[in-house]
């Protein structure tokens, strides 16, 4: 009867030289290394380790940003204030201007905008002061907002009798920015999906313009008409006014339709594209329930990290010349 030790050496002498060779300098691997989960994990952790290597740029002077896109559910407020959020948590000092009358981008930041608040309202159809208007957001310290209320929806009417009805927004803005002692390094208006007085005003106290994008069937339905609309307004009321970024959001990557129209967009826009895809994600969602940003909600989840690669792309590009 042979020990069993002899059966282990007789195998080890029939197998190849090469194959114990290379069996000895292969490290073993632990098998939940190999996971998806764990591959995502090694990922999420160097996609953070990259983030916080960087020391982003800060312009010189103002960047200010309308965020527009004629389509709904685009990601239009989320972008806006993750975008924000990302800079502010970076070290810039922003401000996001809430033009929409549903005040979404308010409560994502979880500033007050009850129906009595002095609000965005008040600084455009009143003359009101920006300074005494805009409330510092619980969120970051450098992150500020001038909060919309339900009274927005009746100014587009009480805008057409006013005196430099299309001005008024930036002459406001103008005058704060002006007056602050600080430097805001970037601002951010986040308007109503529809190209109104109040979306007007947005394009003429903005320089650039960024749109959202959504990786889904009809995402360059419209695309062109507001392409149009900005043109005109560059032409008439803006001359410094430029499609700076495309943001493309609620990416999948699991389908071939977002593969397809993300490199559509590419193909039209090579420039202004970012590199970064927002995903789509439950974190994002949840978060303005709760009054926050993804960014300080779940800063390690997928979507924040690609808010704040969005964000450190916008920043290393500058402002467009």
């Amino acid at each position: 009867m042979k020990h069993p030790e002899g059966d282990i050496a007789e195998a080890a002498v029939d197998e190849p030289v090469e194959a114990q060779a290379e069996s000895r300098e292969r490290p073993s691997v632990p098998a939940f290394e190999e996971t998806p989960l764990a591959r995502e994990l090694a990922e999420i952790h160097r996609r953070k380790q990259a983030l916080a290597a960087e020391a982003l740029p800060l312009p010189s002077a103002t960047r200010i940003f309308t965020v527009a896109n004629q389509k709904g559910g685009v990601g239009k407020t989320t972008t806006t204030v993750n975008l924000a959020a990302a800079l502010a948590r970076a070290g810039a000092r922003v401000l996001v201007i809430d033009l929409d009358p549903q005040g979404n981008a308010s409560t994502a930041l979880g500033v007050e905008h009850r129906s009595d608040t002095v609000s965005v309202y008040d600084v455009i159809i009143n003359d009101e002061p920006m300074a005494d208007v805009v409330q510092k957001s619980p969120e970051f310290e450098a992150l500020y907002c001038l909060p919309a209320t339900i009274h927005l929806a009746g100014a587009e009417i009480e805008l057409v009798s006013l005196v430099a009805r299309e001005q008024r927004l930036r002459t406001a803005l103008d005058q704060f920015l002006n007056e602050s002692e600080e430097l805001f390094h970037f601002v951010f208006i986040d308007c109503p999906p529809s190209l109104g007085l109040l979306t007007i005003n947005a394009f003429v106290a903005a320089r650039e313009v960024l749109i959202p994008i959504q990786c889904e069937y009809y995402a360059l339905e419209g695309l062109s008409q507001l392409l149009k609309n900005i043109e005109l307004i560059e032409k008439h009321l803006n001359p410094a006014l430029a499609v700076s970024t495309i943001l493309l959001t609620m990416y999948d990557g699991r389908t071939n339709l977002a593969n397809q129209v993300a490199q559509e967009v590419r193909d039209h826009f090579p420039k202004e594209t970012l590199r970064t895809l927002i995903p789509r994600s439950v974190r994002i969602s949840e978060a303005p329930s709760y009054g926050q940003t993804v960014i300080s909600y779940d800063t390690n989840s997928p979507g924040s990290l690609s808010y704040l690669e969005a964000a450190a792309e916008i920043a290393r590009r500058g402002a467009p010349d």
